[in-house]
C-alpha cells in the first residue's frame, strides 16, 4: 500500500488493526458487481513492513474483498490518501502458493510439451476438481443415487451413507460418491442432526452438477 503522506507508523497500525472482522465494502468503479455496500470479514491483517510511505502487510479474508479498496478506506481514515501499489496472492480456499498454485508461464510450457507428446508436466499441474471443493462440507451418497443427483435431482434422505457433523440449513454442500468423487454441489435444507433423526425428507437442494451424466448406471425411473 503507498500511502500519500508521511504517516507516524503507531497511527499506520492502529488504522490497519481497525479494519480487521467484519466491514462494509462498496466495490470499486472497475468492478464486475454491482456497487453497493456489502459486507465483508477480514480474519487477519497483519503488517510486515513500513517504509517510509509504503507498507506491506498480509491479509487473510473473505472471498470477494477488493483490497483495492480497502487501501483505499484505509487511506480515507488517515486523512491522506492511499492506494494499492502491489498485490500478491498466496492462497485461494485450498491452494497455497507452495502446493497449488503455478504461473502463466509454467502452464504455457506444459502445454507445449503435452502437444509434442510428453503429458507429464501437465499432469503435474492440474489437480482434480475433488480438491476445489475439499473444504466444504461433504456428504458421501450411495451409489444409487448418484446418476438422480447428475440429472439435477435433489438428494433424499435415504441416499446418504456419512456426512458431516456440522452442517446447517442454507450451507453449500459437495456431494461424494463412496469412491471419493466430486458428484454435485448443493444447498443443505436440513441440519446434520435433522439428517440422522429423519428418515425420509429432502436433505440438500442440487445447485450444480459436477459429475458427466452417465458415469453410473441408472437406478432411477423417469
Amino acid at each position: 500500500m503507498q500511502v500519500h503522506a508521511d504517516v507516524p507508523e503507531p497511527r499506520l497500525r492502529e488504522v490497519l488493526n481497525e479494519f480487521t472482522g467484519e466491514i462494509y465494502q462498496k466495490p470499486p468503479l472497475r468492478s464486475s458487481v454491482k456497487r453497493e455496500p456489502r459486507k465483508r470479514t477480514i480474519y487477519r491483517l497483519d503488517v510486515n513492513e513500513i517504509n517510509g510511505r509504503q507498507v506491506l502487510f498480509t491479509c487473510a479474508c473473505q472471498a470477494g474483498t477488493y483490497m483495492r479498496k480497502i487501501c483505499s478506506d484505509i487511506g480515507e481514515v488517515l486523512g491522506c490518501g492511499a492506494h494499492m501499489r502491489e498485490l500478491r496472492r498466496t492462497r485461494a480456499g485450498p491452494f497455497k502458493e507452495e502446493n497449488g498454485l503455478v504461473t502463466l508461464h509454467q502452464l504455457s510450457a506444459a502445454q507445449s510439451d503435452f502437444e509434442s507428446g510428453n503429458e507429464a508436466p501437465l499432469r503435474s499441474l492440474i489437480q482434480p476438481m475433488e480438491v476445489a471443493v475439499s473444504t466444504i462440507p461433504q456428504i458421501i451418497i450411495r451409489d444409487s443415487a448418484v446418476d438422480a443427483i447428475c440429472h439435477g435431482a435433489e438428494l433424499a434422505l435415504p441416499g446418504i451413507v456419512k456426512l458431516d457433523s456440522a452442517i446447517e440449513r442454507k450451507m453449500p454442500i459437495a456431494l461424494f460418491s463412496l469412491k471419493g468423487e466430486a458428484v454435485a454441489l448443493g444447498r443443505a435444507l436440513m441440519t446434520t442432526r435433522e439428517m440422522l433423526d429423519q428418515e425420509k425428507g429432502v436433505a440438500v437442494k442440487t445447485e450444480r452438477v459436477l459429475m458427466e451424466r452417465g458415469t453410473y448406471p441408472s437406478l432411477w425411473k423417469h
